[in-house]
């Protein structure tokens, strides 16, 4: 029975490179793997998934208004489709979760989606929301912040180095942000006096 899959971590947790590792291993069986990726600033002509430690592979964009049942269906017409690939997933649509739902659920291919969970401010995002509500199964993909703890959260760098605490939720640019632990983010966020060893809230 074909699923709706969510995988989910903070930045540089290597997410794009099992996602391409797993769309290989599909291939290398013979099957077809269908790729989807953001488009929200790409050019037009530069769909493509790219890992930090130089895999890449081109890749169908998605925007916002996307039908990707419809995307899915059609290219399943004319090659059948083993499995499809969602790499950014936190920027999928509500809507856009719902048929990547109905693609494992009345198409039979299991739908593979890789992304962050919250964003620089704690929040979810709206793809990551969806998923985490309505997903068959949930895996967490595991790096560690600077002091060894398991990173789950992450800070954006503003061009001057240090941590930027208000702005919006969407910024070009995967070196202005770092991967931390709660205890960390809540310091460098502000959240939290990292001189008190009580770790009282500032009010």
């Amino acid at each position: 029975m074909a699923k709706l899959y969510f995988h989910y971590a903070t930045m540089n947790a290597g997410k794009s490179t099992m996602l391409l590792q797993a769309s290989y291993n599909y291939r290398e069986r013979g099957m077809r793997t269908m790729l989807l990726v953001a488009g929200h600033y790409r050019k037009p002509d530069g769909g493509y998934i790219s890992s930090r430690i130089g895999l890449e592979t081109d890749a169908e964009m998605f925007r916002d208004g996307d039908d990707l049942f419809a995307q899915v269906a059609e290219a399943h017409e004319h090659h059948t489709i083993h499995c499809v690939f969602v790499d950014e997933a936190q920027f999928l649509e509500e809507d856009q979760v719902w048929q990547l739902a109905r693609v494992a659920d009345r198409l039979g291919i299991p739908v593979m989606c890789y992304g962050l969970r919250t964003d620089f401010q704690g929040k979810l995002f709206s793809g990551s929301k969806a998923l985490l509500a309505i997903a068959d199964e949930m895996r967490e993909v595991r790096t560690i912040c600077r002091c060894g703890r398991k990173a789950t959260m992450v800070v954006r760098l503003g061009p001057d180095g240090k941590v930027a605490r208000q702005g919006e939720q969407v910024a070009i640019g995967k070196d202005a942000y770092v991967s931390l632990c709660r205890r960390h983010w809540e310091e460098e966020m502000g959240r939290i006096d990292p001189d008190d060893m009580f770790g009282f809230a500032r009010g």
